[in-house]
């Protein structure tokens, strides 16, 4: 029933040293007895045998404790080993062979790679892996002498090392450990620096040709040709003229490319550099590059010479196809002399036209001003448009102001009146509709100062409104909206008279008579103003009008589209169609011999010739009636209505 079972501590300090001591009481506090036994006597116990006849066994003697650092001390295992290395921006080379040899300390399990030094080697040799346990996993693990072997690949910090053999030690090593070793493998050796080793090759000059000799012949003499590249049959192709130069020192050629003014090519002066073209390749393969920074004798037949040009004829150098057209007086003569060619009449170059692109103008967007938006599709930076200064300034401050109708089948707008403003000065228009209280409607800026195109025009030759345009009774459209000139300031009359040849003759009588001095003349647009409310009033009685039979009725009767109808036939067709016509508002309207425009008045032509009565026409619009738009018979005897009713 024992639960407690701890021991009571043995050891203890004693001036600062270290001891052992009995305990005082036994497992789980237990008293101890006295005749207990010392700590020499338990230890004897333990390390004694049983007793044989012969009495008690002799006691080996324990072995000794080496440690590792002085079993191992100095034991080093080596291996030889090589790994490749790849040099991608050499010519000479594209990988390096690097002999290592990979050191294995067993007194501690480290271990190191060290290069040989090769003198003037141009290479960071010597150790390239200092001596520490390397990793070989990511799990902690490091290399152990047991993962080494000949003919083995081993990767340390991302570099694989090719063991291929070890020294004597290392073999009795691991053969004496129970380890099997591979064979033994051959040593791999850099092929540049087995190049390297081999004997330089002697060129000897042969007798019958001195290289020096023609150098000091042909010193600072060059032949000079020129040519033309002719690259039009490819995409963005042109042709081009060049220079070629042949030195006749070392039969090296040079092509320089000729540039013209504002011809916008960079300034680059050489095309092909001073260097020996080949022109024949030995047994030339489709993957051989043909431009090389270094070709030598072994891969060509034969080097470009002088008497491979002639003017007249084609060469190709560097896969580039020239045309020699020409040459200079010292190429001539050394032609002459040397070769005895006398026909050096020159080539002439017909350089192809090209073929004009049609400039095509996308359509007009609607934004900005069409001139100014114009200048986009003619210029990388475009600039602003031209403007005629001697007209804005002889024009400055000058505007013609016209009272306008909009013209629209909602009758809120009927009533709705705004002063459209001219300016001559760059032909620009702006609306604005004089605030109404009560009306319902916001007054202010309607279209702001633009020019504004007559229908129909286009981007490619736009026509504006002119000052001529604007007369009494015509319609303006206004994108889209359509307004009908009401009236004009007396400036518009004053600036009529000063240019009458840029008017219709017809426009001015219109606008004397509105402003003339004869008190009749000038008492009649009110008068005609109160008569126009009268009819209005009778014919607003009239709920039962229907404007569309009114209409198709008139129609039907204006069998000729002429238009105009006999006095007659207009009083019989109103009272069919149950049209009030109050014989005393009628004797009133042609007493004036008047014509009611929309809501504004302006006499005829029938009007002012004295004796001669003019007549409106009625028109129903909407739930109301009114008289609009209408122009006087030129007769007593008829009516002429606008738009053919």
């Amino acid at each position: 029933m024992k639960t407690s079972f701890h021991r009571s501590q043995t050891l203890g300090y004693k001036n600062g040293f270290a001891f052992s001591r009995l305990p005082t009481v036994g497992i789980g506090g237990e008293r101890l007895y006295v005749n207990q036994l010392s700590q020499a006597e338990l230890d004897e116990l333990s390390n004694q045998r049983p007793t044989l006849t012969y009495g008690p066994a002799k006691r080996a003697p324990p072995s000794g404790f080496i440690p590792a650092h002085v079993a191992f001390d100095k034991k080093i295992l080596k291996f030889d080993a090589y790994f490749q290395e790849d040099v991608p921006l050499s010519a000479e080379e594209h990988y390096r062979i690097r002999q290592v040899g990979i050191y294995y300390y067993l007194e501690d399990d480290s271990m190191s790679v060290i290069e040989p030094v090769v003198q003037n080697s141009g290479l960071p040799q010597g150790k390239l892996i200092r001596r520490h346990r390397v990793p070989k996993n990511d799990q902690g693990e490091h290399y152990h002498w047991k993962d080494l072997n000949r003919g083995m690949n081993i990767t340390m910090y991302g570099r694989t090392y090719c063991i291929v053999d070890c020294d004597p030690f290392t073999q009795v090593f691991l053969e004496s450990q129970g380890l099997e070793l591979n064979p033994p493998e051959k040593m791999v050796f850099d092929p540049y620096t087995e190049l390297r080793r081999m004997p330089v090759r002697k060129y000897i000059t042969p007798s019958d040709f001195d290289q020096l000799k023609q150098f000091l012949t042909y010193d600072k003499q060059v032949l000079r040709f020129y040519a033309t590249w002719d690259d039009t049959n490819s995409i963005f192709g042109e042709n081009r003229h060049y220079v070629i130069h042949f030195y006749l020192a070392d039969d090296t050629v040079e092509v320089r490319e000729v540039y013209r003014q504002n011809d916008g090519r960079d300034p680059f002066p050489i095309l092909i550099k001073r260097q020996r073209l080949p022109k024949t390749f030995v047994d030339k393969k489709k993957t051989f590059p043909s431009c090389v920074l270094e070709i030598s004798d072994q891969e060509v037949l034969e080097w470009f010479t002088a008497k491979d040009f002639a003017v007249g004829k084609t060469t190709t150098l560097l896969g580039r196809t020239f045309f020699i057209y020409d040459c200079d007086e010292f190429t001539r003569n050394f032609y002459r002399d040397k070769f005895g060619i006398t026909d050096f009449q020159p080539v002439e170059i017909k350089e192809k036209s090209l073929e004009e692109v049609p400039r095509v103008i996308p359509p007009y967007n609607g934004f900005g001003v069409l001139e100014d938006s114009l200048q986009n599709c003619f210029s990388l930076f475009p600039k602003p448009p031209r403007k005629d200064i001697i007209k804005m300034l002889e024009n400055d401050h000058k505007v013609l102001r016209y009272q306008v109708a909009l013209e629209s089948p909602n009758p809120e707008d009927r009533k709705r009146r705004f002063i459209l403003s001219y300016f001559l000065s760059n032909d620009m228009i702006s609306i604005y509709e004089p605030p109404v209280r009560n009306s319902g409607i916001i007054g202010g800026k309607y279209l702001g100062k633009t020019r504004v195109a007559k229908p129909g025009s286009t981007t490619e030759n736009p026509t504006y409104y002119e000052p001529s345009d604007l007369t009494i009774g015509s319609t303006i459209e206004v994108f889209g909206h359509r307004f009908v000139i009401t009236d004009a300031d007396e400036y518009v009359l004053n600036y009529m008279e000063s240019n009458a040849e840029s008017f219709p003759a017809a426009t001015l009588p219109i606008l004397h008579f509105f402003y003339s001095d004869i008190p009749w003349l000038r008492t009649s647009k009110r008068e005609l103003d109160e008569l126009i409310v009268q009819v209005q009033e009778e014919l607003n009685l009239h709920k039962n009008l229907k404007k569309k039979n009114i209409q198709e009725a008139f129609l039907r009767c204006d069998k000729d589209g002429s238009g105009i109808l006999d006095k007659a036939k207009f009083l019989a067709l109103c009272d069919s169609l149950g049209v009030p016509t109050n014989t005393i508002l009628l004797n009133k309207v042609r007493r004036k011999g008047c014509c009611v425009h929309g809501q504004g008045i302006y006499v005829s032509e029938c009007a002012l010739n004295k004796g001669t009565q003019g007549f409106a026409v009625l028109e129903f619009i909407g739930e109301h009636s009114a008289l609009r738009n209408l122009q006087c018979g030129k007769s007593p005897s008829c009516f002429h209505s606008k738009n053919g009713r």
